[in-house]
């Protein structure tokens, strides 16, 4: 078994793969106190939750943009399952080429979920990301890196807003029927959501005029892409695995 990790600024999202069947799938809260020990016992407990023998995994490969956790994730690696991870890092090529001159390579989580895409859709490729932070990165025709682009995810949008403000309500993260609201609750929501998703519709056409590609496919992940999918006809396919199972394929490469 490989055991894949996707250490996010929110959440760690762990993939349990028997060669390319994922087994299954668990999230833990990404806190930089955490000890190894807590990690290590909370991974067991899901290995049994699922009717896995957590003893059986071969080898775990983790993509990270929190480095305070990454000493307790490791440790907990090496205690409780008695694997070192591969780590993709800046150390580390993920197999992502790149169409354009920069000085700066794409963060592990962008560019393991590129390759993930790459392995599934034909090219040119849109891959969204939607979590703490929401990313854009474009592929050319080629299986190119060519750019993309990073803004404040919706959540964080929503609690700035509830933390700046005297009497304004913390809200849940949901989309209304109407942008007119009347209530206050109605009206963040219709404001934040609804405006959100116009706005990643306009990055969308944006980025496929520039690239000159009007019919690239546009794959989203991350645990908002479903709710923002279900309203937009600009997105193709929703996949919550492509990172995880983008770092299988980083695996089996570096192998």
């Amino acid at each position: 078994m490989l055991l894949t990790v996707d250490i996010g600024n929110t959440n760690m999202v762990f993939g349990i793969f028997e060669g390319e069947r994922l087994a299954g799938s668990f999230r833990l809260r990404t806190e930089a106190n955490q000890t190894s020990d807590e990690i290590g016992l909370l991974v067991w407990g899901y290995f049994e939750r699922f009717g896995l023998d957590a003893s059986a995994v071969e080898n775990v490969v983790i993509a990270s943009v929190v480095p305070q956790v990454m000493y307790s994730v490791n440790s907990a690696m090496v205690k409780y399952l008695g694997r070192r991870p591969l780590v993709v890092d800046d150390t580390l090529d993920p197999g992502l080429p790149y169409g354009v001159e920069s000085d700066e390579r794409l963060g592990p989580d962008r560019a393991v979920a590129c390759v993930g895409a790459l392995a599934r859709f034909r090219a040119p490729l849109i891959v969204l990301d939607f979590g703490t932070a929401t990313t854009l990165d474009a592929v050319d025709r080629q299986g190119r890196y060519i750019g993309g682009c990073i803004t404040a995810g919706v959540r964080v949008s929503i609690d700035a807003l509830f933390q700046r403000t005297a009497m304004l309500p913390h809200v849940e993260l949901a989309k209304p029927e109407k942008v007119l609201g009347t209530t206050a609750v109605g009206q963040i929501q219709a404001g934040a959501v609804i405006g959100y998703m116009g706005a990643m519709e306009h990055l969308i056409r944006q980025a496929k005029e520039e690239m000159g590609e009007p019919d690239a496919k546009v794959v989203a992940t991350g645990g908002l892409a479903r709710m923002v999918a279900e309203s937009s006809t600009l997105i193709d396919v929703v996949d919550s695995h492509l990172v995880l199972d983008g770092l299988r394929i980083v695996y089996n490469r570096q192998r």
